[in-house]
């Protein structure tokens, strides 16, 4: 501190004794920025001194963060040097999960601040600089080159919230209600539908029975009050979750495979199924008000925040776009795409407002044959998808599932979590497909098929074909 106040008197003095002069700018890019005039292409903006600003910050350069990086200073230390003590703190070698640890860093004492690990390193962070996060899990990699670059938290883990084991069959599909970080639904081979509540102490609200067959999907009400349900015994059911009874029955001429509540309209319901068709089906009345025709079974859907796009994906691996008419419910198609060249069922569609990736709306895909997709969506063309990249995971013989990572996506990469046939729940980032997978979750006695998080993003539940499923709780983060 002695010597900060130091170099700062010699500033103070000359200021006192004269006053403070308007600096004159001098650097040539400024005034030939500033004095440069409009071009013709700037006619619709006639301002000339707006076309010398713009011009003026395009062309300037923010400094370099090398240069900030050489120059900090922390009691006397550099910026390396904090760093790496840091993440010697944080970092006790490589993420291991196990069943009661799952995902969470270990810790190990914390050695003093040092410059051992000096600028001789700035090699390094020219090639590793925002993109050092590439640690993968497990990694072999010695002490100086973990220390040198950031470790990925990804998602951290502190082990397993609650599980529930009371189903015999598998659980094919899992979701908690809309908004709620509390109330967790799953449906099961057998037909059965479970409602939980996880806080503490976790337990089963309702047992619903009707369904004499696999549970394929369900989605809850707006105010979770209901909720709809589609199984291969070709019907789709009605439920009030507070009684626990079933209010409506559907009867298809199919397995019903798919089905989501419209976001903006929860009057109305959109059901996919194996007769290669979408219906719009009124909730009140039960009716059917409309239909779609496709060229395979529709095996997964999904809506848009909007509720003016519907995305269906069928059992040949193609991608649709349709227009729902927000009043009458009437539905056309837009675009068809391919996920990718096989012919393997879609198992999941699933929408996201927006990525800091693609800075759009954005849909992932998933096949059962682990093709993952990741696509961007351009509104202003009715929903046209562009392939961004994707992901080739193992085959599988389930209906295996996967989601996005809400949380983790909003600030680096995009993220998503899907189950597996080795019984464990990977996360992948789809914005570094080369080594993507940055975290893994060890737990599960038999394949993992179903995926969620809830609303508040702390809690993420898997389902497995044993029919267990875990709730497991992830780390608090500032």
């Amino acid at each position: 501190m002695a010597a900060a106040a130091d170099d700062s008197a010699p500033a103070s003095s000359s200021s006192a004794e004269c006053p403070a002069a308007p600096s004159m700018p001098t650097d040539p890019d400024f005034l030939s920025c500033v004095l440069q005039p409009p071009t013709p292409s700037s006619s619709s903006r006639p301002d000339a001194d707006y076309a010398a600003l713009r011009r003026l910050l395009l062309r300037r350069k923010p400094p370099s963060a090398l240069q900030h990086r050489m120059e900090w200073r922390c009691n006397g230390k550099g910026y390396v040097a904090y760093r790496n003590f840091l993440l010697r703190r944080i970092d006790g070698g490589s993420a291991h999960s196990t069943p009661s640890n799952s995902g969470r860093w270990a810790h190990s004492p914390g050695p003093a601040l040092s410059e051992a690990d000096s600028w001789s390193s700035i090699r390094d962070l020219r090639t590793n600089s925002g993109l050092s996060r590439t640690v993968s899990i497990g990694s072999k990699q010695s002490d100086t080159e973990r220390h040198v670059r950031f470790a990925e938290p990804a998602y951290s883990f502190v082990g397993m919230h609650c599980i529930f084991d009371s189903c015999k069959t598998s659980v094919t599909i899992l979701k908690f209600g809309r908004a709620s970080s509390d109330l967790l639904a799953y449906g099961a081979a057998d037909g059965s539908l479970t409602v939980c509540q996880v806080s503490e102490p976790p337990s089963v609200l309702q047992n619903l029975i009707g369904h004499s067959k696999n549970i394929t999907y369900f989605d809850f009400s707006s105010n979770n009050q209901y909720l709809v349900s589609c199984s291969l015994d070709k019907t789709v059911r009605v439920w009030e979750i507070s009684k626990g009874t079933c209010i409506r029955v559907v009867y298809g001429v199919s397995s019903q495979l798919c089905i989501c509540f419209h976001p903006v309209n929860n009057n109305l319901l959109l059901v996919g199924n194996a007769n290669k068709e979408i219906n719009a089906i009124n909730f009140s009345t039960g009716r059917v008000i409309s239909k779609l025709n496709f060229d395979d079974a529709v095996t997964a859907l999904d809506v848009d925040h909007t509720g003016q796009l519907t995305f269906a994906g069928d059992a040949q691996g193609y991608i649709y776009t349709v227009s729902v008419n927000l009043h009458t419910g009437s539905l056309s198609r837009t675009h068809k795409n391919k996920s990718s060249k096989s012919k393997s069922p879609i198992t999941t569609i699933q929408y996201r407002t927006f990525s800091l990736v693609a800075r759009c709306p954005v849909l992932i895909s998933c096949a059962q044959d682990g093709n993952l997709s990741f696509f961007s969506i351009a509104t202003d063309a009715k929903g046209y998808l562009t392939l961004i990249c994707s992901l080739k995971l193992a085959s599988r013989v389930q209906t295996t599932r996967a989601s996005f990572c809400p949380f983790l996506s909003l600030e680096k990469g995009e993220f998503i979590v899907t189950g597996s046939e080795d019984a464990n729940v990977y996360f992948y980032d789809l914005a570094r497909p080369k080594n993507s997978c940055v975290n893994k979750l060890q737990g599960h006695g038999s394949p993992v098929i179903g995926v969620a998080w809830n609303h508040g993003e702390n809690l993420l539940a898997s389902s497995d074909s044993d029919g267990t499923v875990i709730v497991w709780k992830r780390a608090k983060t500032n």
